[in-house]
């Protein structure tokens, strides 16, 4: 007993180890040595051209619920992209909004600056769930490129051009923005999404970017594959799907989105349950990519993704373990070094004022983002169990 539980606790540690530092560095050292191509389109500067006819065309679909807020701005940088007008069309999906968002949005198409863009409204009387306006309306468009966006998210000027110039290659299915804050509601958080840049920087050198970001992604329409009704993290499932085709999914960081809204700590934690829960899904319905065939993105995707969703349970295994057989002088080590990390992490969440450094700022982050990782992904698991057992008893 004692053998097995020091071999299953030197294991979780190992696999915590891995995933926060060895991956990483392993990453890094990769991604130095295999930088990925980069693209440099002829500038168009507002200005027709002669190579604008052999530009793809690109149709933008917007989501929209009740984002009175953002509607106005995020119009007016879409008319601001340097991109073909005869090449662009812009749909406006408004998913039943009870604001005034169709209002704002029809006001703004007038304004001079935005009526030379081809931009529809169209208004759906009922709120159907972003998935449900995905499946509704990407088939319905025959652009050769359909680009995915937020309302509150902001696009570079020159995106579509980048990401034109990376559709020339064929064997290219999805193209992924840069993400960036606005406005971090913490320390914590710019670092962490500083981090997962860096991160799918890298790991798209290994084969493919993993997921996208639903600010801003752009694919071939041809390949969208309907999601089911059920999905969770779409902009993960979406993009993947398309890599499960045999095509690439690339990250480029000079295409930018830049989210303008600010999530407070309490709705932070909310997403991120809820974020928590489509990892697991992603990983049943995703599982095929773990096959070898896919090389380089079967490896990112297990060391990433895949344990990035049991890693609350290696954390327990390894923190319970330690304590259970501290009586060993090197898991009586470990166990001072989880603590003291918990410890930090938890002080940095309770006190934030107080334990402002960033080392409590982003310890924190860390912990409430485990956290979350688990209860999502504890709460999933127990619906679809409640959803067989109603089924097996109907």
């Amino acid at each position: 007993m004692i053998i097995f539980l020091s071999i299953m606790t030197s294991f979780s540690l190992f696999a915590v180890i891995y995933h926060h530092v060895l991956y990483p560095m392993l990453l890094s050292w990769y991604a130095k040595r295999h930088p990925q191509r980069t693209v440099s389109p002829t500038p168009r500067n507002f200005a027709n051209n002669s190579q604008d006819c052999i530009l793809p065309t690109i149709t933008i679909i917007i989501p929209a619920y009740n984002e009175a807020r953002w509607i106005a701005e995020k119009i007016r940088n879409i008319s601001y992209l340097d991109y073909p007008t005869d090449k662009l069309k812009v749909i406006i999906a408004c998913d039943g909004c009870s604001d005034n968002t169709v209002e704002i949005a029809s006001n703004t198409i007038q304004e001079a600056l935005c009526s030379d863009t081809h931009i529809e409204i169209l208004s759906q009387h009922k709120n159907q769930g972003k998935v449900a306006i995905l499946n509704q309306f990407i088939p319905q468009y025959d652009s050769d490129i359909i680009a995915l966006s937020d309302v509150s998210a902001l696009i570079s000027y020159d995106a579509l051009l980048i990401a034109a110039k990376h559709f020339e290659n064929s064997k290219i299915g999805v193209v992924n923005a840069t993400y960036r804050l606005l406005t971090p509601s913490s320390f914590g958080e710019r670092q962490y999404w500083d981090y997962q840049t860096k991160i799918k920087q890298q790991e798209a050198t290994f084969g493919n970017s993993l997921g996208a970001h639903g600010a801003f992604y752009l694919f071939r329409s041809a390949l969208f594959v309907p999601l089911d009704k059920d999905t969770i993290n779409d902009d993960f499932i979406l993009p993947m799907s398309i890599v499960e085709q045999g095509y690439h999914a690339i990250y480029d960081p000079t295409i930018c989105a830049v989210e303008l809204d600010y999530v407070d700590r309490r709705d932070d934690f909310s997403r991120r349950l809820r974020i928590s829960a489509g990892n697991f899904q992603q990983l049943i319905r995703l599982f095929s990519l773990f096959n070898p065939k896919y090389k380089g993105t079967a490896f990112t995707f297990l060391s990433g993704k895949g344990l990035r969703i049991t890693m609350p349970y290696f954390m327990l295994m390894a923190y319970i373990g330690s304590w259970l057989l501290i009586n060993s002088p090197f898991f009586l080590f470990t166990f001072i070094c989880q603590t003291v990390g918990y410890v930090v992490g938890i002080l940095g969440v309770i006190l934030p004022r107080i334990c402002s450094h960033k080392i409590f700022q982003i310890v924190a982050y860390l912990i409430t983002g485990h956290t979350a990782n688990f209860i999502g992904g504890i709460n999933y698991l127990f619906r679809k169990l409640m959803g067989l057992l109603n089924r097996v008893h109907q």
